[in-house]
């Protein structure tokens, strides 16, 4: 048994068990990190936007919760089921969590981010000009002059990027890494043939012998390179949480080719990656196996279930929709180790910050009732 409330290591469980114990009763500093690529647009590609055109603006509504508690964006998946921005808000909330928002790449300003002097939103990943190559070293160099001046030891770092498992799987091709049919998606069932279709649809502009950021610039996001600078200067200082499931599995990837070719020491054992459990067993994809094969950092998953939840559209994450964002995962875990948070206590804290967003739609003519059945 993990000696954990309501965590599960996946993989390497002794120095998830180490790591755990070093951060246990610590509070994190959360880095959240927003961008966007064209890639969302695709047709199908991605349930996290209920059409293509709203997709440009899933990171954006994420991030006005985040900072503000509401957005009129909300919610975006195409069935109306809430965005796990309400399991990050709800832990943020409830213990203090100190949060900083970072705009990488945003459709339209974001009141009360940071905004990151190189961002820019990238092409869609099957031009292989997603990016431009000064525009990834900046990106890159901004997070990790950021990462050199944090606050706190100790930090949990979420993304939100749209569309972004199919960059993630385009990154970990380009790094020669066979991750086909490994990767999750907001759909409950991933659509591994169109994620691959457009991959190699990008890498085939690629050289062989590409480096780490002409990766990137060809078939990435600009959340990639910015957290992968951030996460080796804050993993110099301490304890590193990066908080998502295939996407920071990417970017752990990134970092450590990244810091083979450019000769930048960083301590992988002060890096754990954490997702959901929804991610973690998703029967659809391989991110457990993912983790083996980089083997680089321990995956951790927070056992929360919605399967008893008042809220019959919490509980449709329970048949794969959404399943993960905005360091959902990560910032459970961060509850039950700084906390002692298990299943119940976050249940309840989960469902107090969906009343909240219910009864601000509610003012605003949308009604969402509690339910107990399966819907």
């Amino acid at each position: 048994m993990f000696p954990f409330p309501g965590v599960k290591a996946y993989t390497q469980p002794a120095l998830a068990r180490q790591w755990c114990q070093r951060v246990q009763g610590s509070r994190p500093l959360f880095l959240a990190c927003l961008g966007f690529t064209e890639t969302a647009l695709v047709p199908g590609i991605s349930a996290a936007g209920a059409t293509p055109s709203l997709r440009r603006y899933t990171a954006l509504a994420d991030g006005e919760v985040l900072l503000g508690g509401y957005s009129h964006r909300l919610p975006t998946s195409p069935d109306g089921y809430p965005s796990p921005v309400v399991i990050s808000r709800a832990v943020l909330r409830e213990l203090g969590i100190p949060c900083r928002v970072f705009d990488c790449g945003l459709p339209e300003p974001l009141p009360g981010a940071e905004t990151v002097s190189a961002r820019g939103m990238a092409r869609c990943l099957s031009t292989g000009q997603a990016l431009s190559l000064e525009q990834v070293g900046s990106l890159w160099q901004e997070g990790y002059e950021r990462g050199s001046r944090l606050e706190s030891s100790y930090c949990v770092i979420g993304e939100c990027v749209a569309g972004g498992t199919t960059t993630a799987l385009a990154v970990l091709l380009g790094l020669g890494w066979q991750a086909e049919g490994m990767v999750n998606s907001s759909h409950p069932v991933c659509n591994h043939a169109q994620k691959l279709a457009l991959a190699r649809q990008g890498l085939a502009h690629l050289s062989p012998n590409a480096t780490a950021p002409e990766v990137v610039a060809a078939v990435g996001d600009p959340m990639q390179p910015f957290v992968a600078g951030l996460a080796m200067a804050a993993a110099q200082r301490g304890p590193v949480l990066l908080a998502g499931g295939t996407q920071m599995l990417a970017v752990l990837a990134l970092m450590r080719r990244w810091g083979e070719e450019q000769g930048i020491p960083w301590p992988p054992e002060n890096v754990v990656v954490g997702t959901t459990r929804w991610v973690a067993e998703d029967p659809s994809g391989n991110t457990v196996a993912l983790a083996e094969l980089l083997g680089t950092a321990p995956l951790l998953a927070t056992q929360l279930s919605f399967a008893n939840s008042r809220y019959a559209p919490l509980q449709a994450y329970e048949r794969g929709y959404v399943k993960e964002g905005v360091g959902a995962g990560g910032l459970a875990i961060a509850s039950s180790l700084y906390a002692g948070w298990g299943q119940a206590e976050l249940l309840a804290a989960v469902e107090r910050s969906y009343e909240q967003l219910v009864l601000q739609a509610g003012s605003r003519g949308a009604i969402v009732r509690p339910s107990r059945s399966n819907c």
